[in-house]
């Protein structure tokens, strides 16, 4: 189990790492005009998204592994909410992703500041699935 929990970790790790760079090349890429410039973020983007994807789906992997091997957990409250998160951060992942689409069509609709309050959400979704992870309420 031990196993499991350590490569969670590194997993969940390299998510949050994409879903924290992600929207900040949104909001550099909002701010660029020039064709190079663009490209080059498009390019990045899509780079970054296929690692986040990979780091997100062997985590949740992982986590559904340790679940499998200890299922009493599923009994307890504090599991249950962080399920929940882990659908609403899998959610926002997906968000992450249409928002990377349109930049791509050259159709990125908001603004710098809206997606340097976009780039918070992941934060606020780490702080509160690590505290029920360690501190089960």
């Amino acid at each position: 189990m031990l196993w499991l929990k350590a490569f969670h970790v590194v997993f969940v790790v390299t998510w949050f790492a994409g879903l924290f760079y992600l929207p900040r090349l949104f909001v550099y890429h909002a701010a660029t005009t020039d064709a190079p410039g663009l490209k080059r973020f498009v390019v990045m983007e899509r780079r970054l998204f296929l690692i986040m994807s990979l780091g997100a789906l062997v985590a949740i992997l992982f986590g559904l592994a340790m679940i499998v091997a200890a299922p009493i957990y599923l009994t307890q409250g504090w599991l249950r909410a962080k399920l929940l998160l882990v659908a609403a951060l899998v959610g926002y992942h997906a968000w992450c992703y249409r928002l990377m689409l349109a930049f791509r069509r050259g159709d990125g609709r908001h603004t710098q500041r809206w997606y340097r309050l976009f780039n918070e959400v992941p934060a606020l979704l780490l702080i509160a699935i690590v505290v029920l992870a360690v501190v089960k309420p």
